[in-house]
């Protein structure tokens, strides 16, 4: 399996901890190539300030690292530079700029430039309409009893989906949030038989 092709499963949903091995090696070099990656490749810094404030507000910094601890914008800006096509791409700047279109509508300004509670007002907006929009599919597709789509054209669902990814395939996002381990559990090889059942019967 190619980068590529684990960058597609990743975006379009993998879950971590169920990949199989040749999958999280490669998302294992895709982490490696951010780590000497020093410049963006699709977005401009006014589109990488943007996602930046978007993704820390989705998985802000607590007592464990944020979205922008783990370097999910630079994340981000790999999967659309590597897997999105055209279209694609172009949808989810779109969706980007019309953040921008957004603020600057209702607070006069641009969404990098607006306050922490005028951002979370637009998210909360997109996320409204996001969860909509699923639900429409939903009925659409409980109508002709198909398997409901998911939404994956509207872009707070593609950014928050990519924002989530990004920060759960990081060390700190699988190790300290899910407390994933590639090798789980542990054995022990050398344990006093004759300890161990003393500690059971007391």
């Amino acid at each position: 399996m190619n980068r590529r092709d684990a960058l597609r499963l990743l975006a379009t949903g993998a879950a971590l901890q169920l990949a199989p091995g040749n999958l999280l090696a490669a998302l294992r070099e895709a982490r490696a190539l951010l780590g000497t990656q020093t410049t963006v490749h699709t977005l401009d810094l006014h589109q990488h300030a943007t996602v930046t404030a978007i993704a820390e507000l989705i998985i802000p910094r607590t007592d464990t690292p944020g979205a922008t601890d783990v370097r999910v914008t630079e994340f981000i800006d790999l999967i659309v530079t590597e897997w999105y096509d055209v279209e694609e791409r172009t949808h989810f700047l779109n969706g980007l700029a019309d953040v921008d279109v957004r603020t600057q509508a209702l607070f006069g300004r641009n969404f990098v430039d607006s306050s922490p509670g005028q951002q979370t007002q637009i998210l909360t907006v997109l996320g409204q309409q996001m969860a909509e929009e699923a639900n429409a599919l939903q009925d659409h597709a409980r109508q002709y009893q198909d398997s409901p789509p998911e939404p994956n054209k509207n872009f707070y669902y593609m950014v928050r989906g990519l924002t989530l990814r990004g920060y759960y395939t990081s060390e700190a996002g699988a190790t300290r949030e899910l407390d994933f381990q590639i090798v789980p559990g542990r054995f022990n090889g050398c344990v006093d038989v004759r300890a161990s059942r003393e500690d059971r019967e007391n």
